[in-house]
C-alpha cells in the first residue's frame, strides 16, 4: 500500500473490499420482524418506539430494507396509515417496488411475525448490529488514516478516539419523559435545599458561602479559577477537591480527576496531609511536631489513603492529550470533578500565536466538560494589571486571551481585600491568617459578588469566613 495516499471515502462495501469479501454484520431475519412490527401495526407505537431508538435507513444492512424503511417512515410522518396496500402504492408511484421485489416481498416481510409484541428486542438487535458495523467501518478508515502522510500524531489519536466515542455515545437514546417525573425530581432537589442550603445542586465546594452564590458546580460547567501568583489559587482547587473526596458527614465522596502540571503529586499529598490534619509544614521540616501532631497525621493518611483522588503530573499535556486521559479515566471511574492546575502550562500548538493557543486550549476545556458532562475547575493567570493600577481584578485582566472568559460559566477571582496593603497588613490577623476575597466575576446561570475567605498561611489552607474576629 501507498503511504502517501490519501485517506478514501469509506462506506460500507468499502470495509468489506478489506475484509477479502467477508459480510458485516447484519441480521435479515431481525431487520425484516423490525419492518413487520411497524407495518402491521399501522405506524403506531413501533414506529414511534424506533424512532426514538434512533433506527435510521443507516440501521439496515439490505438496500431493499433501507427502502422500505425510508418509505415506512414518510408514509408515518404524512399521518397516513402505514400498511401492505399504502406502502406498495407509494413504492409504485417512485418507482422502486420492482426493485425490491415486489408486493410479494412486502408479503413475505409481514408474514414473518404475528405480534408486534417483541419490537424492543427486535430494535435493540439491529441497533447493536449497526453499532458494530459503524466500528468496523470507523477501524478501518483509521488503519488507512496511519497508513497515508500525517504531521499531526495528536490529531490523529482524538480524531480516532472522538470516532469510537460517538459510537459509544450513540448507544444511548434520549426520550421525553413524563412532566411526573420532572416534578418529582424537582422536589427532590427543593429538599435537598432546604435541607443543606442549596449546596447540593450542584457539586458543593465545601465554602457556604460560596456555594450559597453558586449553588454549586454543576455538570459541564467550565469553573476558572484566576489569581496573581502567591494567592494561594492551588491551595484553594485542592480544598475544593479535599471537600469532594472527603466530604461532611452524610454526604457521598465525589470522584476527582487532578491534571497537576506544576507541582509533583507527593508535594500535593504533603499539602493535603498537613493542612487536613492542622500541622504546620515549617514546623514539620524543622523536627518539631508534637505526639498528638504526629497521630494526627497518621490518621489523615488513612483517610485520604481510601479517597477517591487521581494525581496526573504529567508535563507538556497537550489539549488533546488531557482530554484523552480524562475521556479514558472517566470511563473507567466515572468521575464527577477535573481540576487543571494551570491553564497557562498546557502545551499549544507552536506553529500559531499564543493568545490563539491558549484560545484552542480554553475551548477544549470547556468540549471536556460538555463531553463529560461534569464541572471542570480550571486555575489560570491573571496579568498585572490590576497590580498596577491598585484595584479589585476584573474579568478582562484574565491573562493571555479573551476566550476564557467567554468559554467559562463561573469566573472565580481571588486577590486581596481592596483595602488591605501591600503586605496584608490591614487584614492580617496574628502573621498567619489573613483573609482574601474571592470575587464571583462571572456566573452564567447566577449572581456575581464577593466571598471572602481565610487563608491560613502555615497550613496553606483556605477556610470559611466566619466574622472580623477570626483566629487561627
Amino acid at each position: 500500500m501507498n503511504s502517501s495516499r490519501k485517506a478514501k471515502q469509506f462506506d460500507n462495501s468499502v470495509v468489506c473490499e478489506h475484509f477479502t469479501g467477508r459480510a458485516q454484520p447484519h441480521s435479515v431475519d431481525f431487520e425484516q420482524a423490525l419492518l413487520a412490527c411497524c407495518i402491521i401495526e399501522g405506524g403506531q407505537d413501533s414506529i414511534t418506539f424506533s424512532l426514538q431508538s434512533r433506527i435510521s435507513a443507516d440501521s439496515f444492512y439490505l438496500p431493499a430494507h433501507k427502502i422500505l424503511w425510508e418509505t415506512i417512515v414518510n408514509i408515518y410522518e404524512e399521518g397516513i396509515p402505514v400498511n401492505e396496500i399504502f406502502l406498495a402504492d407509494r413504492l409504485k408511484s417512485i418507482g422502486k417496488l420492482d426493485s425490491i421485489g415486489g408486493i410479494n416481498f412486502i408479503n413475505r416481510i409481514c408474514d414473518r411475525i404475528d405480534t408486534p409484541a417483541h419490537i424492543v428486542h427486535y430494535v435493540k438487535r439491529v441497533r447493536d448490529l449497526e453499532l458494530t458495523r459503524r466500528i468496523i467501518t470507523a477501524s478501518v478508515k483509521n488503519i488507512e488514516r496511519a497508513y497515508g502522510e500525517t504531521d499531526e500524531l495528536d490529531g490523529f489519536i482524538e480524531k480516532a478516539e472522538n470516532e469510537i466515542f460517538a459510537i459509544s455515545s450513540d448507544r444511548i437514546s434520549d426520550c421525553a419523559v413524563p412532566i411526573k417525573k420532572s416534578i418529582t425530581s424537582a422536589i427532590n432537589t427543593i429538599q435537598l435545599m432546604l435541607h443543606h442550603r442549596g449546596e447540593l445542586t450542584g457539586l458543593p465546594s465545601g465554602f457556604t458561602d460560596l456555594d450559597r452564590m453558586t449553588f454549586g458546580f454543576r455538570p459541564s460547567e467550565m469553573i476558572v479559577i484566576a489569581a496573581r501568583p502567591s494567592m494561594g489559587k492551588t491551595s484553594l482547587a485542592m480544598n475544593i477537591a479535599e471537600n469532594a473526596i472527603v466530604p461532611k458527614k452524610g454526604r457521598t465522596p465525589k470522584k476527582v480527576l487532578f491534571f497537576s502540571l506544576e507541582m509533583s503529586s507527593e508535594q500535593l499529598a504533603l499539602r493535603m496531609l498537613c493542612g487536613r490534619a492542622g500541622v504546620n509544614m515549617t514546623k514539620l521540616h524543622d523536627g518539631f511536631i508534637p505526639k498528638s501532631a504526629s497521630e494526627s497525621l497518621l490518621e489523615v493518611a488513612k483517610e485520604l489513603q481510601a479517597a477517591p483522588l487521581w494525581i496526573d503530573e504529567s508535563t507538556n499535556l497537550t489539549i488533546l492529550e488531557m482530554r484523552a486521559k480524562a475521556r479514558r479515566m472517566h470511563s473507567k471511574e466515572h468521575i464527577d470533578l477535573i481540576v487543571i492546575d494551570y491553564l497557562q502550562l498546557v502545551n499549544g500548538d507552536s506553529r500559531i500565536p499564543r493568545e490563539q493557543q491558549i484560545s484552542e486550549i480554553s475551548r477544549g476545556i470547556k468540549a471536556m466538560a460538555k463531553e463529560l458532562k461534569i464541572p471542570v475547575i480550571v486555575l489560570s493567570q491573571l496579568n498585572r494589571d490590576s497590580e498596577k493600577e491598585r484595584r479589585q481584578p476584573k474579568l478582562s485582566d484574565l491573562r493571555e486571551s479573551g476566550a476564557i472568559e467567554q468559554d467559562a460559566d463561573v469566573v472565580l477571582i481571588l486577590t486581596k481585600q481592596i483595602n488591605s496593603s501591600d503586605n496584608d497588613a490591614d487584614n492580617d490577623f496574628d502573621g498567619n491568617t489573613v483573609v482574601r476575597d474571592l470575587v464571583v466575576a462571572k456566573h452564567r446561570n447566577g449572581p456575581i459578588g464577593v466571598v471572602p475567605l481565610v487563608f491560613v498561611r502555615s497550613l496553606t489552607r483556605f477556610e470559611s469566613y466566619v466574622d472580623e474576629n477570626i483566629c487561627e
